[in-house]
């Protein structure tokens, strides 16, 4: 087995937020309960946040989804919260041998940071950019403004009508607003479910899209370009 990935830091957590698809949850940090005590792995996507009022810190990975949070007193009075990976599951059944061998892994400690940074620094880990040549670079094929609107998805319509569909979500967990600029000439934008099928219109002014949403919803806009 690998020695222990983990992290103590000065931080008197209540709870932790662990990245899911579109979202995040929140575990206790305690075990006051039995229900809590077997609880004792976080599941988490691309990073895992813990946090006091004025100062948090994260921790990112590109693929590496449990996560042992746990906290402790120390003799002074403080409380020391630490975030553990688990780097390796090595099940004995059904292969008695599984995760054996050499293995390689990307983590990284953010500090002082919020949920929307680790949002942020998740994303950038695992999505790297690309550096290209800046004479032919392309601009972006949509941009978005507005704290807690992330963009997730970005393709052409199934139907082959050459459509961009962008699919983005909340990802603070609060009510936010923002406006969708397209990279393109836009003649007009709607809202689709899942499976691209129409919903409604959205309101637009010019090449933007004004983007309403719920905590955590997930929202799916159908552009239609110029030709």
């Amino acid at each position: 087995m690998p020695p222990p990935c983990a992290f103590p830091v000065d931080i008197g957590a209540p709870h932790s937020s662990a990245e899911i698809q579109f979202g995040h949850v929140q575990r206790p940090t305690h075990t006051n309960t039995s229900w809590e005590a077997a609880r004792f792995e976080v599941y988490g996507h691309r990073w895992v946040h813990i946090g006091e009022p004025g100062y948090g810190v994260a921790v990112i990975n590109d693929s590496t989804y449990g996560h042992d949070v746990s906290r402790t007193v120390r003799e002074d009075g403080g409380t020391t919260t630490t975030v553990r990976l688990s780097l390796v599951r090595a099940p004995r059944v059904p292969d008695p041998e599984a995760d054996q061998g050499r293995h390689r892994f990307t983590y990284a400690l953010l500090p002082g940071a919020g949920v929307e940074d680790a949002v942020a620094e998740g994303y950038a880990l695992n999505l790297p950019l690309r550096v290209a040549d800046a004479a032919g670079a392309p601009g972006p094929v949509v941009s978005v403004q507005g704290e807690g609107v992330t963009v997730e998805a970005v393709k052409l319509a199934d139907d082959e009508s050459g459509d961009v569909v962008v699919r983005l979500y909340e990802s603070r967990g609060g009510r936010a607003t923002g406006v969708l600029t397209t990279g393109f000439p836009l003649v007009e934008a709607g809202i689709t479910d899942l499976l691209e099928r129409p919903l409604a219109s959205a309101a637009t002014d010019g090449d933007g899209v004004a983007v309403t949403l719920r905590p955590f919803e997930v929202q799916t806009l159908r552009l239609s370009r110029r030709s």
